[in-house]
């Protein structure tokens, strides 16, 4: 098979036993991951919808509390990160098993800043500003549940925890969402558009539990990410973006947090 452009490597046409074996890739990767989740996200969605007061009435705790227990409270947020960190791991392993390493799709042992740090900042402000502003008229409009990015205790390890779950967020939806998934699907002869569009659909599709304002945002946001790596095969740029947006949101609300009136 061609390699695409922006492709850091030589493909070869798949056999028929490889091609079965990518698609129960694809089908096993997204059960236990973010295909699971949209279908989640999707179900509550339409709870909010039939619920009392609409998609406007709910409140989604992004980071909530699991226990009245510090230590205990901690011990379960570093299990939510190590669950993501175990799903991009999978990813890592399936794509490294089939002879592409973590070098080969984006994740060079150094990060370099000019071409990493810089594009993840500047993809960061594309997306982080207008996402904001977006989810702040989809609230307005009542398309859009009521987000609380954190609402940890407040506790000694609050703002470390909160950074982790956003690194942890970052490396998980890129590596699957976007390297695993892009590379599985032009392995299989899907074009670059199509395969696009299904990794901004599986995107925006767990992201559904916000509204629908929230799902077609982070589907754009998808588009974007998706097709700066199909052009440049570089993933550290959309992991340090992904991680930055992320940590903004979650200490950015802790901080702001009954300080401003436009913050619902």
């Amino acid at each position: 098979m061609r390699a695409e452009s922006g492709a850091g490597w030589d493909e070869v046409e798949p056999s028929d036993r490889e091609r079965l074996a990518f698609k129960i890739e694809i089908a096993v990767v997204l059960l236990v991951t973010f295909g699971l989740s949209g279908l989640n996200a999707a179900l509550s969605l339409l709870e909010s919808a039939l619920a009392p007061g609409g998609v406007r009435g709910r409140t989604i705790a992004l980071n909530p509390s699991r226990s009245t227990q510090s230590t205990i409270d901690l011990l379960f947020q570093l299990l939510s990160v190590l669950r993501l960190v175990g799903w991009a791991a999978l990813g890592l392993y399936l794509l490294w098993r089939g002879g592409l390493g973590p070098r080969l799709i984006g994740l060079a042992n150094r990060i370099r800043w000019r071409s990493d740090v810089l594009p993840g900042m500047a993809l960061a402000a594309i997306i982080g500003v207008p996402g904001l502003g977006l989810y702040l008229v989809a609230h307005a409009l009542g398309f859009s549940v009521t987000i609380v990015p954190a609402s940890l205790g407040d506790y000694w390890w609050r703002l470390p925890a909160l950074i982790l779950s956003a690194c942890a967020n970052a490396v998980a939806e890129e590596v699957i969402v976007v390297a695993f998934l892009l590379t599985r699907l032009r392995q299989l002869g899907w074009s670059a558009h199509s395969a696009l569009l299904a990794s901004a659909l599986l995107r925006g599709s767990y992201h559904l539990y916000q509204g629908l304002g929230g799902g077609l945002g982070n589907m754009v946001m998808g588009v974007i990410f998706g097709h700066y790596w199909q052009r440049t095969n570089r993933l550290w740029p959309l992991v340090l973006a992904h991680a930055t947006i992320d940590a903004v949101a979650y200490i950015g609300y802790t901080v702001l947090r009954g300080h401003v009136s436009w913050l619902p």
